[in-house]
C-alpha cells in the first residue's frame, strides 16, 4: 500500500489487472504508450464505459487504466473510508472482470474528486465515462463537462 505526503489524495490500493486467463492481483505499472483512462461513476456507468474503452483500446493498441477516486469525508480520516477499501476493489475487480482486456485499476482516497483528477491527468488525456444522459446534466455528465473544459478528449458511453 502507497500513500502520497499531504492530504489531498492517497493511493491505497496496489494496481489491479484483469487478464481473462489469471484473475489475480498484480503489483505492476503500465507500460508507456497510449492509453485510454476510464473514471469511474457507478457500477453500470463504468461497466459501460469499460466495455467501450475495450472496443477504443483494441484498435489504437492502447491500455485500459480504470481509476476510481472516492470521496472520504472531512470527518472521517482520510485512510478510514466508511467504505471497506477491500469492497471498492472487489467492485472494480468485478467490473474489469467483464471485458477481453487487461485493465489497471487504481484507487485513490480523496478528499475531492475533481481536485484528484486534476493532479492525476495527464493534459489532453482519453478519457471515457458512462452514465446514463437525461434532459438535466447528471453528476456523471457534469464530470465529463468539467473534463472536456480542461482540454481531456472525453467520450460519454451511455447505458440504458
Amino acid at each position: 500500500m502507497e500513500a502520497s505526503s499531504g492530504d489531498e489524495f492517497g493511493l491505497t490500493s496496489p494496481v489491479f489487472s484483469h487478464d481473462p486467463k489469471s484473475h489475480g492481483r498484480i503489483d505492476r505499472q503500465t507500460e508507456k504508450g497510449l492509453e485510454v483512462l476510464v473514471i469511474f461513476t457507478d457500477a453500470p456507468g463504468t461497466l459501460a464505459a469499460l466495455q467501450m474503452a475495450d472496443g477504443l483500446a483494441q484498435k489504437l493498441e492502447a491500455h485500459i487504466r480504470l481509476l476510481m477516486p472516492y470521496e472520504v469525508p472531512y470527518a472521517l480520516p482520510l485512510t478510514g473510508p466508511a467504505v471497506p477499501v477491500e469492497f471498492l476493489e472487489g467492485q472494480i475487480c468485478n467490473l474489469a472482470g467483464k471485458i477481453r482486456l487487461e485493465v489497471a485499476a487504481h484507487i485513490y482516497l480523496c478528499r475531492d474528486k475533481r481536485r484528484t483528477l486534476e493532479l492525476l491527468l495527464r493534459p489532453h488525456s482519453l478519457i471515457v465515462l458512462g452514465g446514463k444522459k437525461r434532459w438535466w446534466p447528471t453528476s456523471a455528465q457534469k464530470l465529463a463537462q468539467d473534463l472536456q473544459k480542461d482540454g481531456h478528449d472525453v467520450i460519454f458511453a451511455e447505458w440504458r
